[in-house]
């Protein structure tokens, strides 16, 4: 393993030293929660694999990228495991200007004890950057360390920059968000000081309560509902003194940050760096696990994507259309169907008539005949045999499914868990050898396993008639009392309850996609809330809690004083939710998202109904692998494919018309290899009975007066608009 180089200390004295103090990073190996259990029993949350890499090679690939020279790695739990792993991989090899140190403490139980130890290391000279070991960034670190430096000159009471990030407003399906706490930040808005920070704000209360001095004391401040925290911060040193000097400081912001902002005798002061285009995410729960493995997969976090990302250790996948990811030496029977977003590590044979879409398998893998994957996670070394069925479940190393075993959404099947002959697992269980502890620790501890111990070698029972068996899951969490998988087991495997939310809030934090009910139900709510508060007196804060004084109003529409959302950001966010549709997403959810999104950010029908045209428009690009040959093709087959969705948000000629601008734009700005097939794909359109004749004239008369640069389109369709006006003289003649 690489050691820290140089022999100076943070005490010294020397000008020259200081000057050149490298860039460091502080990155935590614990999380300090259970929120990956039963498998960090036995694996260390940083170490489980994201898309076939160790999630700790994303965050070390992105520090060694922003120019982090130095790297102390922190580790309690699971210790041994962290550091075996960096010593054999690259990162422990000996790189130019980039060390690894790691510091472990066996007594360390939250992120507080950490930097205290850390502090009493003193290794620590300048600024560093503080991240955890499960967080997957692409962004530029240059604008945001600059900004933080400038104002330690200026002010040496600030002692933090915090990085946020804009989020959908609301819960959606493969959200991140779900699940999670909900985040509420008064900010100012000339000099983005953190003024407020609420981590548990419940969005379903209409009112908010702020300390009257936090008005009084500020000119102007933005409430912000719709920020996520990206658990990335620049630090100065003071930090750790701090840290060391207030023993109950624990959780990193609902102790540290709050206490700051509410210590006036200190005066310390947070910043915020909102990132725009960039890619950030932490893997906090399952969900949130299944969405960043999608975002990867389709290249968001590009470069560290997995044809990219390479950390030495696993074989290098090559990409191959419609975003499917191989490496060399899979073994595929010819008859094997993979499906779009998919990828398969090294060594992994799948046999005949077997189907695997939307998934990730790992290396190693033995998948028997006419077995389905739908939306799961396989990872190393994994059986599968003849006919088993698993749909959105997490499949961890060395797990064996005999033949016909079925896995229901939501399931997580730890390692070396043995399913049955012909036995179905139900939803959203989790299964493990280790018995479920009797006593839950608090989310502030860690991940603390004997394995030597903990593992229970039941022998095998005789499978029980699943129509004797209720699939509800054990009410204790007794060992003795721990009982085998309901279903029976060929093997050993102790199903787990959820002690925290109970069974019927597991689809928040599942894998699975969110329940086509669930999301009715938060709707209904929501519409029901907004329909009451509507009644009410105005307030001043946007749908993104932003304050407004009377004499300075923003995205605002001044004829009818309705907060206009940023229309470019809610395409985008369309288009993601579209990507992810294409992945196996059922429409009836793709319309109830999109639609949440339309209300959220309040854009028209129309401008919503040209956004889901253009992530459709968008797709056949991907689809046609950028062959001009190929186009047009690849478009009439994606407006087939989504022909459904398109007519449920194309409902009138309005709409219609908007779809032909929204085209026209994309034609001249950001997809102009679609101009030369421009009246071809309108006349497509009109035959899949997309856009109605009267649309496609009234957009031609509209056109009438304008500029002869704004005709283009127009002349290049004279013939199919002359088609459309003679056809119906036509049909009265063979009349």
């Amino acid at each position: 393993m690489a050691q820290k180089k140089g022999g100076k200390t943070a005490a010294s004295d020397d000008p020259e030293e200081l000057a050149r103090t490298p860039l460091q990073a502080v990155l935590l190996a614990d999380t300090f929660n259970l929120k990956f259990r039963p498998i960090t029993l036995e694996r260390p949350k940083v170490l489980l694999p994201l898309v076939n890499t160790p999630m700790i090679d994303y965050t070390l690939a992105w520090l060694e990228s922003v120019g982090v020279e130095e790297v102390f790695l922190f580790c309690c739990a699971h210790a041994e495991q962290v550091k075996e792993y960096i010593g054999n991989s690259h990162w422990g090899q000996s790189h130019a200007g980039f060390s690894i140190t790691t510091i472990e403490s066996n007594f360390s139980m939250s992120a507080g004890d950490a930097l205290r130890f850390i502090e009493g290391k003193n290794v620590i000279r300048g600024d560093f950057i503080l991240i955890t070991g499960d967080t997957i960034s692409n962004m530029s670190l240059t604008e945001a360390l600059q900004a933080h430096k400038d104002r330690r000159k200026k002010d040496p009471d600030t002692v933090m920059t915090m990085f946020v990030k804009r989020s959908k407003p609301m819960p959606l399906t493969h959200q991140t968000r779900l699940g999670n706490d909900e985040i509420m930040m008064a900010i100012d808005p000339e000099t983005k000081q953190l003024l407020y920070y609420e981590d548990r704000f419940d969005s379903s209360k209409r009112a908010v309560t702020l300390d009257k001095s936090l008005l009084a004391d500020n000119a102007s401040l933005y409430l912000r509902t719709d920020l996520e925290d990206c658990c990335i911060d620049i630090c100065s040193p003071e930090v750790l003194t701090i840290f060391l000097d207030n023993f109950d400081y624990q959780h990193l912001r609902r102790h540290f940050v709050k206490g700051l902002l509410h210590d006036d005798i200190m005066g310390k002061k947070i910043y915020t760096h909102e990132i725009d285009s960039s890619y950030t995410a932490r893997v906090d729960n399952y969900r949130s696990y299944d969405t960043i493995s999608k975002d990867i997969i389709q290249r968001w976090s590009f470069p560290l994507v997995p044809d990219v990302l390479y950390a030495g250790n696993r074989a290098q996948m090559r990409l191959q259309r419609e975003g499917i990811y191989k490496a060399p030496d899979v073994t595929l029977s010819p008859s094997v169907r993979i499906g779009a977003f998919t990828a398969i590590g090294s060594g992994t044979i799948i046999g005949e008539n077997s189907s695997v879409s939307n998934s990730v398998i790992g290396e190693l893998c033995t998948i028997g005949r006419n077995v389905s994957i739908d939306g799961c996670y396989i990872w190393d070394s994994v059986t599968i045999e003849d006919g088993c069925r698993l749909s959105h479940s997490i499949v961890c190393d060395g797990v064996h499914l005999h033949t016909g075993a079925t896995l229901e959404p939501g399931v997580i099947l730890s390692f070396k868990v043995e399913v049955g002959q012909n036995i179905t697992v139900p939803a959203y269980s989790k299964v493990s050898l280790l018995p479920q502890p009797s006593k839950q620790d608090s989310d502030e501890e860690l991940e603390y396993a004997d394995t030597n111990s903990g593992v229970i070698d039941s022998p095998s029972i005789a499978s029980i008639s699943p129509a004797n068996i209720e699939h509800d899951h054990v009410s204790s969490f007794d060992t003795e009392q721990s009982v085998l998988l309901e279903g029976g087991l060929s093997g050993v495997g102790y199903i787990w309850t959820s002690c925290e939310t109970g069974n019927e809030e597991e689809w928040r934090y599942s894998v699975a996609p969110i329940p086509v009910e669930k999301l009715k139900e938060f709707y209904a709510k929501m519409f029901d809330e907004d329909e009451s508060s509507s009644d009410g007196e105005q307030t001043g804060i946007t749908h993104s809690g932003e304050l407004i004084s009377e004499s300075k109003s923003t995205d605002f529409d001044d004829s009818d004083g309705e907060y206009k959302g940023d229309v470019s950001k809610f395409e985008k966010e369309v288009e993601e939710t579209f990507e992810r549709a294409l992945g196996g997403v059922a429409e009836e959810n793709v319309q109830l998202e999109i639609n949440s999104l339309r209300m959220s950010f309040n854009v028209t029908h129309a401008e919503c109904a040209g956004a889901v045209f253009q992530s459709v428009i968008k797709s056949a690009i991907i689809a046609s692998n950028s062959s001009k040959s190929n186009l047009l093709k690849a478009t009439i087959d994606a407006i087939e494919r989504s022909k459904g969705l398109l007519s449920y948000f194309i409902t009138n000629v309005d709409e219609e018309i908007e779809v032909i601008l929204k085209f026209e734009e994309m034609c001249m700005e950001i997809t102009r290899e679609f101009a030369p097939i421009f009246s071809s794909v309108l006349h497509q359109l009109y035959d899949k009975e997309v856009i109605t004749e009267d649309a496609i004239l009234k957009w031609e008369s509209e056109k009438a007066d304008a500029d002869e640069s704004d005709k283009v389109f127009v002349k290049q369709s004279e013939a199919f608009l002359k088609w459309l006006k003679e056809a119906p003289e036509e049909d009265d003649e063979d009349e």
